[in-house]
């Protein structure tokens, strides 16, 4: 019970690393706040968190629109009093050269994932403030540290997400508020059998190249959601401006 009595937001808490973290969250002791566009999932999510014992709520969220994270905020605290725990995990992802990538799905990339990251702290930090404490973990990913082929935007958006993390563990560590990032690899998520359809390769010669690094294999959102709870406790009081990699040996191979 490392987040007993603790409220987190988690942003894109519909499927994957997000539906993860969400539930371990709650089976932790958080009461979990968790938002996203599909409602259906955003129920589903929610509702497994209840059946087995959590407290949850559903905010249906755009995190390109200011007003939508606002309100996300807002009403986490009417249901919970406060917010202490954010994880900005929200992002989408198109594998494109600078040649071929539409400006639309370059903003898209953009907005989701770093705009996203922005508005969401900039409207739970006053709640984290006013509190005296706080953490926020945001979600950028191995291509946020080095390149990756043919995900320019992506690679733009989760790179600015690590500096972007930095930037506010400098400017909010006095106020008791501690900003880190996790930097996922290749993990058992719909994004990446998305990735290989796009990509035009088959799922099997897809996974044959993901295994080509020291542990040799993907990960599973729930090894993510673990080292998310990590750096969300007090396990890491000393962390903060962090980029924690944690891709199975990707970008060290």
């Amino acid at each position: 019970m490392r987040l007993l009595n603790k409220v987190a937001v988690v942003t894109g808490g519909t499927s994957g690393i997000g539906e993860a973290t969400a539930i371990l969250f709650a089976k932790e002791g958080a009461s979990v706040a968790i938002t996203g566009r599909n409602l259906e999932r955003g129920g589903h999510v929610r509702d497994t968190i209840v059946r087995t014992g959590g407290t949850a709520i559903f905010v249906a969220t755009d995190v390109r629109k200011a007003e939508d994270c606002r309100r996300a905020i807002d009403q986490t605290v009417s249901a919970f009093a406060r917010v202490d725990i954010l994880f900005n995990n929200a992002g989408v992802f198109y594998p494109h050269t600078a040649l071929d990538c539409s400006e639309e799905e370059w903003d898209e990339q953009i907005d989701v994932s770093l705009k996203g990251t922005f508005l969401m702290s900039k409207f739970a930090l006053p709640e984290m403030i006013r509190g005296g404490s706080g953490v926020i973990i945001n979600n950028s990913s191995g291509w946020g540290m080095v390149g990756g082929d043919s995900a320019v935007a992506y690679c733009a958006a989760k790179g600015g997400v690590v500096l972007l993390t930095k930037a506010m563990a400098i400017d909010h560590g006095r106020q008791g508020i501690r900003v880190n990032c996790i930097c996922p690899g290749d993990v058992d998520t719909p994004m990446l059998p998305e990735d290989a359809r796009m990509r035009g390769l088959e799922w099997q010669t897809y996974l044959a190249g993901c295994a080509n690094r020291p542990l040799g294999r993907i990960g599973t959102a729930d090894e993510i959601a673990k080292a998310v709870l990590f750096l969300a406790s007090d396990d890491s009081s000393f962390m903060t401006g962090a980029a924690l990699v944690v891709d199975g040996g990707g970008i060290a191979d």
